[in-house]
């Protein structure tokens, strides 16, 4: 049996992982915390770290794993922006789970779409109080708008389809287009200047970051909303601000926020929020945020519990390492 401290846990997690951890001869140990410098002495006497989106793994956490023998860090998200790759180089093994369900991410990016262009926040929050007027409720049709899909990876792909089917004028942007595809692929600026929507669906690298800044902010169509369900560093958060108080942009749907770790996934109801970019965004009427929540549905939580454990279960057991991440 192996041993596995599992760090930033959430009750969900324990669901789907506890079925399958007896298949794979592994025992967890889980803990609340996020993964950083100065709780990494969890674990302490464990063969292998499972962390995630939000945990911190730079160069300190990885000289104590590999002061305590851990020779594997497996990340149960597709994402791993978090890793010191360079550093880790040589000394542990990072595994990641690179699809688990793009459907879960792109109908949650619809759902945000939907949402702001309808305002049916909005509406919810009116009914419930007996209100039921329709001042200031209005939407357009989706059908026949054009909307700039940048990254045409699985989920952006998914996404695509769905976007079809409200027969929307696609077109997208990627580093690495798909050859022979029948997306229809234009140039960074043509896409900032020809979309009524914009969704953002490509990985963090140093060639994303801020992606969407003030300058292609400053390109894009009048009232033009901007989707996102990535990573938050692909927004410059201050233009993205500064575009919504001068009316530049219409709406912004966030399921993620650039400085997000120490935030998401925690409960700070009964706190003053002091991230001040953050709370104005939230306060705004034509702003949707969720807390990192479009990868949360039951097939995804089960694809990331199984590519996870076979992940472990394949450096454990000296097999083909497929989903290992190369620095």
């Amino acid at each position: 049996m192996y041993r596995v401290s599992f760090f930033n846990t959430k009750p969900y997690d324990k669901v789907f992982f506890n079925k399958l951890k007896d298949k794979y001869d592994i025992v967890i140990d889980y803990h609340r915390s996020k993964l950083t410098e100065h709780n990494v002495k969890l674990a302490e006497g464990s063969d292998a770290v499972v962390a995630f989106v939000n945990d911190t793994i730079n160069d300190k956490v990885i000289d104590a794993l590999v002061k305590f023998n851990i020779k594997v860090i497996a990340m149960r998200c597709a994402g791993f922006n978090n890793v010191d790759l360079e550093y880790a180089k040589g000394k542990v093994v990072v595994l990641r789970v690179p699809a688990y369900s793009p459907y879960s991410v792109a109908e949650h990016n619809m759902g945000l779409l939907l949402s702001l262009n309808r305002k049916l926040n909005r509406a919810y929050n009116r009914t419930r109080e007996f209100n039921f007027s329709l001042n200031g409720l209005t939407g357009f049709d989706l059908h026949g708008k054009t909307i700039g899909i940048i990254g045409t990876g699985k989920i952006g792909r998914t996404f695509i389809d769905i976007c079809k089917g409200f027969k929307m004028n696609i077109i997208a942007y990627d580093l690495y287009p798909i050859p022979d595809s029948d997306i229809k692929y234009v140039d960074f600026n043509q896409l900032c200047e020809e979309s009524d929507i914009i969704s953002l669906h490509c990985p963090l690298t140093p060639d994303t970051y801020h992606l969407i800044d003030e300058n292609a902010i400053n390109r894009m169509k009048d009232g033009v909303f901007i989707l996102n369900t990535s990573r938050g560093g692909l927004i410059d958060s201050e233009a993205l601000l500064k575009g919504l108080i001068n009316q530049k942009i219409g709406a912004a749907g966030l399921d993620v926020y650039e400085d997000e770790t120490d935030i998401f996934y925690e409960d700070y109801s009964n706190e003053i929020m002091k991230d001040e970019i953050l709370a104005r965004l939230i306060s705004m009427p034509n702003v949707f945020v969720t807390s990192h929540q479009a990868f949360l549905t039951e097939e995804a939580l089960v694809k990331i519990a199984e590519v996870t454990l076979e992940n472990l279960y394949d450096f454990f057991h000296g097999n083909e390492r497929k989903n290992e991440v190369q620095s």
